[in-house]
């Protein structure tokens, strides 16, 4: 937690008013047919007029103490806030949008959830777009939200989005935060996995297994989270002495169908991957039933990875073999980082990398040549 931001208009005294007769510095009364302002309070208390504002907003970016000492000092000089006068005077709506590719994958629930948790403490209204990777659709959104004077906007940024249009929504004073994919140079701040990290720990758990043959199937290559596990996965395989241009690469596909239709492309390879290295849990889904359908038993015949580890990865059978990546820890920082630029502090470029955590379960055993 902390107490220091940077000062932002006040939010007013009890009914707003015309500034009348200087308040008491010491004090921070007012004079005589004068009403209180929140830059009486924060003068009389060495502190910001924000960390005022956010102090008797109950907001978790200031320290309990400071926030304490602040509202008692409110009410001993007869200060009252007026939440209806200071959403006017700051022009604020209380409106979030979040915006991201797909919001029929559960990852993202996960991550909606955290981050309304946290917003919700600030009375914040979370407003969701689904992009599906568009980005004219992306640029309506926004648009949208910007013509409802939105507080802020967390975005998952749609493959094709161009730098330049998210440097000038910071440019122009909109809270940023990017989520789960980075837009390089776009001037605001990220939260996101570990894609690189993640890919490379996933397919080192397959060569440890004994498997040499192992697939990469599915994301966007033009996304960070793409490229990266894409990258993590040819790093393993390298540093193992495999050459990635003979190994099966599928790259775009993202949904189940699309893990359910690679399955005959996999099967009839030759040579026949041992191992599957799927990019989300979606798809990895969509290839197990597939296989088992195929009358190929998936982890005993085939073995299978996710990522993402979403509600219900260990209680498939097989139980699947996923690299959880923080839904919960990314929607909390993204949270705090939009709260704190809205509270009038700058963040600037702050790059948030969270390290994933590889859960092994029943679908990735050795390949059956090796048991």
């Amino acid at each position: 937690m902390t107490d220091k931001s940077a000062d932002t208009a006040g939010d007013g005294g009890p009914l707003g008013g015309e500034a009348g007769p200087e308040a008491d510095p010491k004090t921070g009364a007012a004079a005589a047919g004068r009403r209180l302002t929140l830059g009486d309070l924060a003068l009389a208390l060495g502190v910001s007029t924000a960390t005022v504002s956010l102090a008797l907003r109950d907001s978790p970016l200031v320290a309990e103490a400071t926030a304490t000492r602040i509202k008692e000092h409110a009410r001993k000089v007869g200060y009252i806030y007026n939440r209806s006068a200071a959403a006017l005077r700051t022009a604020r709506s209380n409106m979030i949008g979040i915006a991201v590719h797909d919001i029929l994958n559960p990852y993202f629930a996960e991550v909606f959830s955290a981050l309304e948790d946290e917003l919700g403490r600030e009375r914040q209204v979370v407003l969701i777009c689904n992009h599906r990777d568009d980005v004219r659709r992306q640029r309506d959104f926004v648009d949208t939200l910007m013509q409802h004077r939105i507080d802020g906007l967390v975005l998952c940024a749609s493959v094709g989005t161009a730098p330049q249009e998210i440097r000038a929504l910071v440019e122009a004073g909109v809270p940023v935060t990017l989520i789960c994919r980075d837009v390089q140079g776009a001037g605001a701040p990220v939260v996101r996995g570990d894609d690189l990290a993640g890919g490379r720990m996933l397919t080192e758990h397959f060569l440890a297994q004994g498997h040499r043959q192992i697939a990469m199937v599915g994301g966007r290559r033009a996304s960070s989270a793409g490229h990266e596990r894409n990258l993590g996965w040819k790093q393993a395989l390298e540093a193992a002495g495999l050459d990635p241009e003979t190994q099966i690469d599928i790259p775009e596909l993202m949904t189940q169908a699309d893990g359910r239709d690679v399955v005959p492309a996999l099967l009839s390879a030759r040579p026949r991957p041992s191992a599957v290295f799927a990019f989300n849990d979606l798809v990895a889904y969509g290839i197990l039933s597939a296989l088992r359908r195929q009358g190929v038993e998936p982890g005993a015949e085939m073995a299978l990875a996710g990522y993402d580890d979403t509600d219900g990865a260990a209680s498939r059978t097989p139980s699947l073999t996923s690299v959880w990546n923080s839904p919960d820890e990314i929607g909390r920082q993204a949270a705090e980082l939009m709260l704190r630029q809205i509270g009038g502090e700058r963040v600037g470029e702050e790059r948030r990398l969270i390290l994933p955590e590889l859960r092994i379960r029943e679908s990735s055993p050795p390949p059956p040549s090796a048991v």
